[in-house]
């Protein structure tokens, strides 16, 4: 068994933890060591036809190892402090950290162009249909390049002391006067624990909160679908805002639904996770398609008796992923709104063609509940004042796409729990969504160490 001791032990090599490796490293002589289940992101990186084709590799492949689950995502920079997230609840200074961040992306070969400029219009055009435009800077790096950028931050902070145990998966975690933290074949003893692990490892740092005492609470969760249009459709406001964030109420039920994860000539595409499966999208910066795709998601948040809202999205998550034979069920929006179940016959009748051919035309409302197949008729109706197009019957659907926010710990401004010298940080502890919330917590968690380490 390989026995190692260090200062700084980081659960995660995704935003959170690399970004948190980097404050600590160029901080200070700390002994840090990133562990992670998976691999590193040249050995995860597949190309587009397998997401949207074969889709056989393991979940871990997708969500795990080098980069995190954004590591094989199309890179999208969301420069503002409250989206994904609320990074003001931690810091004072949210704009610098973000800058920051965005920095060290260019610095690593990040595309220097930035949209989300002149957007007045846009938003006077959604306020008059009582939709609200979120502003937002963003840059997008591409699926493609994205690995590349990883890499090349890795070997920066390879210099600067940073070690990397890849492909080896943390089982327990024992706190005693030193932390332990316990795999297969390793053992690893720490002076101080950040937890990053991603949406992957959620389920997994839920079960050794509740071992160690951590306090947390039940998080909302997103539930809809992937809407796949031309792209002609959207090019217009994809000029202006690479991924447009319009957020809705419906009218029947006064349901929150926004819009997210815009891919431009992109491709839906199939994530596996063992038990069930889910739908994402990518873009690239070389490879197109003709059509663009986004999520429309509806926040959903569960009172007594029930809270569990991870429970609550799986469950439905297994029903669609029964009713698809382990794939994503398909659905013209025509078909969905007259009711009746879409078959190939239907879908190649329409002028949009799906990027994702390992997918099962069926009926949407079979699997996600009446509530939400509702609040994304109705949505789509109402976004389709502002883009129009996006609600035709030719525009397709997948689903589900559903956002697990994981359980959120409660922690303090530095991130760091009830049990001391436990941090946490990123998605998996329910504090961010998204590659730059997510990699500012990171920040925010070393700085945090680093002031009980160094004082």
């Amino acid at each position: 068994m390989q026995n190692v001791s260090c200062n700084v032990a980081i659960i995660g090599a995704g935003p959170a933890g690399l970004f948190a490796a980097y404050e600590l490293a160029l901080n200070s002589n700390l002994d840090i060591i990133v562990i992670d289940k998976g691999k590193d992101i040249k050995k995860r990186k597949c190309p587009l036809e397998f997401f949207t084709k074969c889709m056989k590799c393991e979940p871990c492949n997708i969500l795990c190892g080098l980069g995190g689950a954004g590591g094989l995502s199309d890179g999208k920079l969301n420069l503002r402090a409250d989206i994904g997230g609320n990074l003001n609840e931690f810091v004072d200074d949210a704009d610098s950290l973000i800058k920051k961040i965005d920095d060290i992306f260019l610095k690593h070969g990040a595309p220097d162009k930035l949209y989300g400029k002149d957007l007045i219009e846009l938003e006077k055009l959604a306020s008059q249909h009582g939709i609200k435009f979120i502003p937002i800077p963003q840059r997008h790096i591409g699926s493609d390049l994205l690995p590349e950028v990883i890499t090349s931050f890795k070997k920066e902070l390879e210099k600067l002391g940073v070690k990397f145990l890849l492909e080896k998966e943390v089982k327990e975690i024992v706190a005693n006067k030193k932390f332990r933290l316990i795999g297969n074949d390793f053992l690893i003893e720490a002076d101080y624990v950040l937890a990053a692990v991603g949406r992957s490892g959620a389920d997994w740092l839920a079960k050794q909160a509740e071992k160690l005492g951590i306090k947390t609470k039940y998080a909302p969760i997103d539930i809809g679908v992937r809407v796949e249009v031309p792209s002609v459709v959207m090019e217009d406001v994809i000029e202006k805002a690479w991924d447009p964030k319009f957020h809705i109420y419906t009218p029947t039920y006064d349901d929150f639904i926004r819009t997210f994860c815009t891919c431009p000539n992109g491709f839906v595409v199939m994530e596996d996770y063992g038990d069930y499966i889910s739908v994402n999208g990518h873009s690239s910066i070389n490879e197109k398609s003709d059509n663009t795709n986004f999520a429309f998601l509806v926040r959903i948040e569960l009172t007594e008796p029930v809270e569990n809202t991870t429970a609550y999205g799986i469950s439905i998550a297994k029903m669609a992923t029964t009713l698809g034979g382990k794939m994503p069920i398909l659905q013209r929006l025509g078909d969905l709104k007259a009711g009746r179940r879409s078959t190939w016959q239907r879908i190649e009748k329409s002028y949009v063609k799906p990027t994702l051919k390992n997918a099962t035309p069926g009926d949407i409302s079979m699997a996600l509940p009446h509530r939400i197949v509702t609040d994304v008729i109705e949505g789509l109706d109402k976004l389709a004042n502002v883009i129009p197009g996006v609600a035709e019957d030719s525009t397709l659907l997948y689903a589900p796409e559903i956002k697990f926010y994981s359980m959120r710990f409660i922690v303090g401004k530095n991130l760091e729990t009830n049990l001391p010298n436990f941090f946490v940080a990123g998605d998996g502890a329910g504090l961010s969504r998204g590659i730059i919330a997510s990699a500012a917590t990171g920040i925010i968690a070393g700085r945090g160490i680093l002031d009980k380490a160094l004082h």
